[in-house]
């Protein structure tokens, strides 16, 4: 009997994956738990292994094409001789689950996003201007009480379509009442010491894929991914500014449900709110981990978010996506053009979650909490990572901001840019999990 070879869900957010290369070709051998194709999905290359020993049958989804998770990419034989019709095996199992268990090196997730809630492959309007809405989709919007405005759409030239809705109506069922009348949403994988994360500005959990990948596969931890005000499908007030201590008041309210003081991590935005957080409330905070943080916003960074806030008024996430490359990757990267073009795919993923409002009241945010504790980090009386970045262009003084802190651990990574937690991955992860195990 054949063995499926399907494109796995690795990560709380993974909707689809890319094929990225077969290394062998139909009719060869194939040992169980050496790598039969390798796949791309939120920034992150994975090593698919072979479950079953055997020969390389046929190949459905070739290199360069994204399919959904669970969609058939391969199928192993036993022997090249056995009798096999590839197309009845389509039939029998394409898209056969869509959580399909990854290798153990490689844990399927507990609960991910919906199809159809992320970026759209066909072309979007102008994120300033309404996306067109199906009659259908309206009505179930009107009837579920959902704004339509807010839902990513997946049809044609953007377009809002009934399963759309579905999928943030599935997506609400996440929600997380943090306060009377605010509900976050929370993303939650794995089982054990609870870790929470902290998305930067305009980004959601996703940018977070590796980390979320590296925990869960270590084992011993819980990981959960919130997405602040405004973001993904967590409740959007309407005020003018999304105040720091309060997004720190919502990390400590979902802290407060998880039974125990939690691990703490944040990455830019989200190291502001997590740094507050284990300021005003240290005992829910086992241990704090900050990457690529600021204190003080500089110039630089207030206008790379006046920026960010306006091209997304009126550009999709792909314009978006490249015209903040060079302020968060590195030279590196950018003079990759294959790694260029993942990390541009991966961050235009990510902030498709962030709709220009959001932006706006967090800018606002960031703007009213500058400099309002650079004299308390001799306050921070919690166990204390600073991840700094050394070609960091928008919070370039991480490094000191990681010696203020009495007795925090700091790991500087020369040559990386802003986005640290995505250019240099395996290096956060490392640094991460020794610190958490830790404490």
């Amino acid at each position: 009997m054949a063995t499926v070879v399907a494109m796995p869900k690795l990560g709380m957010t993974m909707r689809e994956g890319s094929v990225v290369e077969w290394p062998l070709a139909v009719g060869d051998a194939v040992e169980k738990g050496h790598t039969v194709v390798l796949i791309e999905s939120e920034k992150t290359q994975v090593e698919l292994e072979a479950t079953d020993s055997g020969v390389l049958r046929h190949i459905y989804v070739e290199a360069g094409e994204t399919v959904p998770c669970g969609s058939l990419l391969g199928a192993i034989t036993a022997s090249i001789d056995e009798p096999f019709d590839a197309q009845a095996f389509r039939r029998d199992n394409e898209r056969i689950i869509d959580d399909t268990p990854a290798t153990p090196a490689a844990p399927s997730a507990r609960s991910g996003a919906p199809r159809g809630t992320g970026a759209s492959s066909h072309a979007a309007p102008p994120r300033g201007e309404a996306a067109p809405v199906t009659p259908a989709a309206r009505a179930l919007a009107r009837s579920l009480g959902i704004d339509a405005a807010r839902v990513a759409g997946t049809g044609p030239g953007g377009r809002v379509t009934k399963e759309d809705i579905e999928a943030f109506a599935s997506r609400r069922e996440r929600l997380v009442e943090v306060s009377p009348g605010l509900s976050l949403e929370v993303l939650r994988q794995g089982a054990g010491a609870p870790v929470v994360l902290l998305p930067g500005f305009g980004v959601g959990v996703a940018s977070f894929a590796p980390q979320i990948q590296a925990l869960t596969a270590a084992g011993g931890f819980e990981v959960i991914g919130l997405h602040p005000r405004g973001i993904g499908a967590s409740d959007a007030p309407d005020q003018q500014i999304y105040e720091v201590a309060a997004g720190a008041e919502d990390a400590a309210a979902l802290a407060a449900t998880l039974g125990g003081p939690v691990h703490l991590v944040g990455a830019s935005l989200g190291s502001a709110v997590a740094l507050e957080l284990a300021l005003r409330f240290p005992a829910r905070v086992r241990s704090l981990t900050l990457i690529t943080p600021f204190v003080d916003a500089t110039p630089r960074l207030r206008a790379v978010a006046d920026g960010w806030r306006a091209i997304a008024r009126h550009a999709g996430t792909d314009t978006l996506s490249r015209a903040l490359l060079p302020w968060l990757f590195s030279q590196r990267v950018l003079g990759d053009d294959k790694l260029r073009e993942r990390m541009q795919r991966g961050l235009s993923a990510a902030l498709s979650v962030a709709p220009a409002d959001a932006l706006d009241r967090w800018a606002a945010g960031i703007a009213a909490w500058s400099g309002s504790r650079s004299a308390n980090l001799t306050d921070v009386s919690v166990p204390t990572l600073v991840i700094a970045a050394g070609a960091d262009l928008l919070t370039p003084r991480g490094e000191a901001l990681g010696s203020a802190i009495a007795g925090a651990s700091l790991c500087v990574l020369d040559s990386v840019g802003h986005a640290a937690a995505t250019e240099a991955a395996e290096a956060v992860c490392e640094a991460l999990l020794a610190h958490l195990r830790a404490h």
